[in-house]
């Protein structure tokens, strides 16, 4: 009797565990502490609440009027926290059908008329796209290299003034297309805000 007690108070605790790791909190703004729920899939990781307040600490907290993307969204964490500071518009896409179908859960949620989710794949996404926008939020999958066969394509997407925030498993540094403005780690995790250096 003993052991099936302590067998049924190890489950209950694991599944705790797994419902906690599978929440975000949003920082700031007007759904501040709302709870989002996301499921379970490879290389899903919610951006952790330091990190997110120091990238929106660099955005200005406010962000009034500006579009964003949100260009791998997973949990959704960066596209919902630019949502609840205002911001007029943000489109997060998202491959992984599961995933966008939770995003689309948590939009109606939060009742979110603002946000856009579009799912399919980052590339085909930019392929089509036609719109700019002042902030884009750039966290993909790890060891995938990702990052060298979308930065190239961002700056068409981007305001005359636009900001990149990405997360990395390594550092990246300024070139000759992207200067560094700020950047922070946060355990294995790095994370940059680029500027795109405009030619003329």
């Amino acid at each position: 009797m003993f052991i099936l007690f302590l067998w049924n108070g190890l489950q209950n605790a694991k599944r705790a565990k797994n419902t906690m790791q599978n929440t975000v909190r949003i920082n700031a703004g007007q759904w501040r502490s709302r709870v989002l729920k996301f499921p379970h899939a490879e290389g899903l990781r919610p951006t952790p609440d330091r990190v997110r307040q120091t990238v929106f600490n660099w955005l200005g907290q406010d962000l009034t009027g500006k579009v964003c993307l949100d260009l791998f969204a997973g949990t959704g964490a960066m596209g919902f926290e630019a949502l609840s500071r205002h911001a007029k518009q943000v489109v997060m896409v998202e491959y992984a059908k599961a995933v966008a179908k939770a995003l689309k859960q948590n939009q109606t949620l939060l009742q979110a008329e603002h946000g856009e989710i579009v799912q399919t794949d980052a590339m085909q996404f930019l392929a089509n796209n036609q719109r700019q926008f002042d902030v884009i939020f750039c966290d993909p999958p790890y060891q995938k290299q990702w990052l060298d066969k979308v930065l190239p394509l961002l700056p068409t997407h981007l305001t005359r003034d636009g900001v990149v925030y990405v997360e990395a498993e390594y550092q990246l540094t300024t070139n000759q297309t992207w200067t560094v403005v700020k950047q922070g780690k946060a355990g294995n995790v790095f994370y940059h805000l680029l500027k795109y250096t405009h030619s003329s």
